[in-house]
């Protein structure tokens, strides 16, 4: 975490498979309570909390408490700054296989 930016970058939040599945499993439901969350992995309540923190100083999960229970939903938006690093790097892997296309094309000649 950057010191003068308080926020997670959403780039290190998402490096973790199980924030990775997390996030998945709050895309898949409207919204689920830290215990259901919990049940999905082989791990206790304090780690996969722990990993729900790291998602929410990304901004990528919000969290509200009905009565004694926590319950956390996806905000996909910060993702967006994924999408668009994976979409400016897509046009060298489209060249690159472009380029190797051409290749191929004049070795079968």
């Amino acid at each position: 975490m950057n010191e003068s930016n308080p926020l997670r970058d959403v780039f290190d939040a998402i490096a973790d498979p199980t924030r990775r599945r997390l996030i998945r499993l709050l895309a898949e439901a409207e919204e689920l309570p830290l215990h259901e969350l919990t049940a999905q992995f082989q791990m206790g309540r304090t780690a996969v909390s722990k990993h729900l923190t790291i998602l929410k100083e990304a901004r990528l999960v919000l969290d509200r408490k009905v009565g004694r229970e926590t319950r956390f939903r996806l905000n996909a938006a910060p993702l967006s700054e994924v999408q668009d690093w994976v979409a400016f790097y897509s046009k060298f892997w489209s060249t690159n296989m472009m380029h190797l296309k051409h290749l191929l094309e004049e070795e079968e000649e």
